[in-house]
């Protein structure tokens, strides 16, 4: 656990001095750059909001990606591949990335044609982490989208005792993982309507959770702030932690 958070404390300095931030947000479903690995960060492009080029699902390009991927390449044997890839529920590439990642989802929504197909993909065994949306519109709006996908399903509360907060790390309590803003005001909550934490998910038919909902929450900044001394470090290692804990359910589950 020692070498785990020391590999967590210095990754993203070395990751930004060897690479650094694009500027621009690539198209969806491009070519994937380089060989296909054993994962790959895959960000779900959907429909809605606006932000630097592409919708609100570009928050936090690459910084995201290019940490998480780092971390996990890392902490776990899983062959990762560096990049990430951002794909669209336009197109049948959705297939290849089994785990999606989807941000700022209070801005999302799809059509007909594109809510079949992730239905399909996360009926077929496809994983959809959700991160990063707060207060009530946000959420309304979010399952507003997620009942495009899912009429029927229901939305549950996952209980803190739950298999997917103790494998491979042990997350006990959860924490309110903050935004930016919380190293200016303090405030772990980004609305006055969103200052509870929820950890929400859908299930399958038999009973796996293929979609995992972080309301008023935010791994996302978790994950980019590690090298940051202003952001604490316990916001980071639980984002980190969580995180791998969901990576790891959804490659065995």
């Amino acid at each position: 656990m020692i070498v785990a958070l020391v590999v967590l404390s210095t990754l993203a300095s070395v990751v930004f001095a060897q690479r650094g931030f694009r500027r621009f947000t690539p198209a969806p479903d491009g070519p994937l750059v380089g060989e296909p690995k054993e994962w790959t960060f895959a960000r779900l492009a959907y429909d809605g909001g606006g932000y630097r080029g592409g919708g609100s699902w570009a928050t936090d390009y690459d910084g995201a990606e290019i940490h998480f991927s780092q971390a996990v390449e890392r902490l776990t044997r899983i062959d990762v591949h560096p990049d990430g890839y951002i794909v669209s529920p336009n197109s049948d590439e959705l297939f290849k990335y089994p785990w999606l990642y989807a941000v700022e989802v209070g801005t999302w929504g799809f059509t007909e044609d594109q809510a079949s197909r992730m239905r399909e993909h996360l009926l077929r065994g496809g994983f959809l982490m959700v991160d990063d949306f707060h207060g009530e519109y946000e959420w309304q709006n979010f399952v507003s989208g997620m009942r495009a996908i899912f009429p029927d399903r229901r939305i549950e509360d996952i209980p803190e005792a739950e298999a997917l907060y103790s494998l491979p790390y042990e997350i006990n309590p959860r924490l309110q993982v903050p935004g930016p803003n919380y190293m200016y005001s303090g405030l772990t909550y980004e609305r006055s309507d969103g200052v509870t934490p929820h950890w929400r998910g859908i299930r399958d038919d038999d009973g796996r959770w293929m979609v995992l909902i972080s309301h008023n929450i935010d791994y996302g900044e978790g994950w980019e702030q590690a090298d940051n001394p202003r952001y604490p470090q316990p916001f980071t290692r639980q984002a980190y932690e969580v995180a791998v804990n969901y990576l790891i359910y959804a490659m065995t589950h």
